[in-house]
């Protein structure tokens, strides 16, 4: 990672829209408002269940419809069975080249029933997302406990700094969300593209993990695609 930078400053002000006010989607409006970042957030509820977390971060509550108005990056941190109800449509007023992150994973048995395109096709949970969406994503966050967000960045080059598994196709794309990661105090591995994301889908061993960037891809290498039968509808 360049510089050494602290986990308390960002590169440069970005409009972000993050969908999803649950455990990862608040203590990302948290940190990235703490950095500076111009963010607005969204829940299937309204904007009036937001007012709360608006009042203790500054970010601006909106529409599901608005989050992505303008901007440059959007997070998508909602439930998988929920992603197909997004309105169509969703990213059409973003910013030209928006890097859109995905945080999802597929629980067919806790959650999210039975889909298709992930049992039967082998897609992907995050390339089954694209489809659902119509624009590509950067598969991150998904094996994050929502805690660290808060209380574990460290500075670059710091010993105990952990390292995110980050995948996607579009590199401009993933280098802007691995950018954004470097600045809020993690460091990244790059996972590969979508296809690859299976890499870091629930019980492989880098799900969860909490280590640098050697052991994240150490851990990346030794995943199988295989899914276990726990995690199949």
């Amino acid at each position: 990672m360049q510089g050494h930078r602290p986990p308390g400053r960002a590169r440069r002000v970005m409009k972000i829209g993050i969908i999803g006010a649950g455990n990862i989607g608040g203590n990302l409006t948290r940190r990235l408002t703490a950095l500076g970042h111009d963010v607005s957030v969204a829940n299937s509820r309204g904007p009036h269940t937001l007012k709360a977390l608006a009042e203790e971060t500054g970010a601006t509550p909106v529409t599901v419809t608005e989050a992505a108005r303008d901007a440059e990056v959007v997070v998508i941190t909602v439930p998988v069975k929920a992603v197909p109800d997004l309105p169509s449509g969703l990213l059409d007023g973003a910013a030209s080249g928006v890097a859109v992150i995905d945080t999802g994973n597929y629980y067919p048995r806790e959650r999210d029933g039975r889909i298709a395109g992930i049992e039967d096709e082998g897609l992907t949970e995050s390339r089954w997302t694209e489809r659902q969406i119509g624009h590509p994503v950067v598969k991150a966050f998904n094996g994050t406990f929502a805690q660290d967000i808060l209380e574990r960045p460290r500075p670059a080059g710091d010993p105990d700094r952990m390292a995110l598994p980050v995948a996607g196709d579009d590199e401009a794309a993933k280098r802007r969300v691995r950018d954004l990661i470097d600045a809020l105090g993690f460091d990244t591995v790059d996972a590969g593209g979508i296809d690859d994301s299976w890499r870091q889908q629930p019980n492989t061993p880098v799900y969860g993990l909490r280590a640098g960037a050697g052991a994240v891809a150490g851990a990346l290498a030794e995943a199988s695609p295989e899914r276990t039968p726990e995690f199949r509808g």
